[in-house]
């Protein structure tokens, strides 16, 4: 089983293990081995943490919604949408797919989040964006689930020439999470940027997991992934980055840096680059590591209390991520809502 391998709550024969390369860090069958009985109908009870910020709200409940129109985005101006996913029911399966269709010369902010009202839940979305000629979308996602759920998200990204394409993902796991993005770069002048922020604790897992696949030339990836694992928490990191033959004049850039602030905390990182051509500009870093002893002991020494610097250390290091939202509205929604996980 690879990246483009398709999980299917109603066929346990598709849930992936360890024994998949792509897949050894997030052993879905160490947690399930079959189908889960599927969730009822049921109610949102809340706002979600993009509510209020405009646009239409399109709220999956339990993997259903009822009158769904399709999301299309056509025509001059700025769009905006919220996209939400709701597991209401413990104990139970959902599963929902979506596809998401930006016209030439439109423009798109998507506002995505994943919510746990219930415990216990088994759930998996499937998403499919496909950017025309000079379109142009910016994904933002907060992925809350509960601590003991089983969820996963996979979106397939296809672009046409000159689209501009704009994501970032932030998660604070689950005890099983993936979410995973597959995008097919033509080049061509397009340009992307993947970013991704995930704040584990307890025992929560959590993967993010990307492939940008360069098949034209003239094609820009800028990626920057930034994590903090506290606890016995487990925090994964997979990014690659393909180069097909033909591609030259790729630009593409990756980096993952991640904190452990505890003895038990795991990070388990794998940055790719496969690169098939020869004029090309691509470079991946990658750092794990704990906080700058050097500057808390700085910040201690003029009278900040330890968990005030640290926190404050750490914030630091993760709004790098977030000031690169271009929405501003959900820049600062995303700033507060991450400031009081820290």
């Amino acid at each position: 089983m690879d990246l483009a391998a398709r999980i299917d709550l109603n066929d346990a024969e598709s849930f992936p293990s360890r024994r998949d390369e792509d897949w050894k860090y997030t052993d879905v069958r160490r947690f399930l081995r079959a189908a889960p009985e599927p969730s009822p109908e049921a109610t949102a009870a809340g706002a979600g943490p993009f509510t209020g910020l405009g646009g239409d709200e399109l709220t999956f409940v339990n993997g259903r919604c009822d009158d769904f129109p399709g999301l299309i985005a056509e025509g001059e101006g700025e769009h905006l949408a919220a996209l939400r996913f709701v597991s209401a029911t413990e104990g139970t399966g959902h599963q929902a797919g979506l596809a998401i269709e930006v016209k030439s010369g439109s423009a798109l902010t998507l506002l995505e989040s994943y919510e746990g009202e219930a415990g216990a839940y088994v759930a998996n979305a499937s998403l499919t964006i496909a950017l025309a000629e000079g379109a142009r979308l910016e994904r933002i996602v907060i992925a809350e689930d509960a601590e003991d759920a089983l969820s996963f998200s996979r979106t397939e990204v296809t672009l046409g020439e000159g689209a501009a394409y704009s994501q970032t993902v932030l998660t604070t796991g689950a005890k099983l999470q993936r979410i995973e993005t597959r995008l097919k770069h033509p080049g061509q002048g397009a340009a992307v940027r993947i970013d991704g922020v995930y704040l584990v604790s307890d025992k929560r897992h959590a993967d993010l997991t990307t492939e940008v696949d360069h098949i034209g030339a003239d094609g820009l990836t800028d990626q920057l992934t930034k994590g903090v694992v506290r606890d016995e928490a487990r925090g994964v990191f997979q990014g690659r980055i393909i180069v097909r033959p033909g591609a030259d004049g790729t630009d593409a850039r990756m980096g993952h840096h991640a904190l452990i602030t505890s003895e038990r905390g795991e990070v388990d990182a794998k940055p790719e680059l496969e690169i098939y051509a020869d004029d090309v500009s691509c470079a991946h870093g990658n750092t794990v590591g704990a906080l700058d002893e050097t500057a808390l002991f700085y910040m201690e020494q003029r009278g900040l209390p330890t968990d005030e610097a640290r926190s404050l250390l750490t914030q630091a290091f993760l709004m790098q991520v977030v000031d690169r939202i271009g929405h501003e509205g959900a820049r600062e929604r995303v700033r507060a809502w991450l400031t009081e996980r820290l």
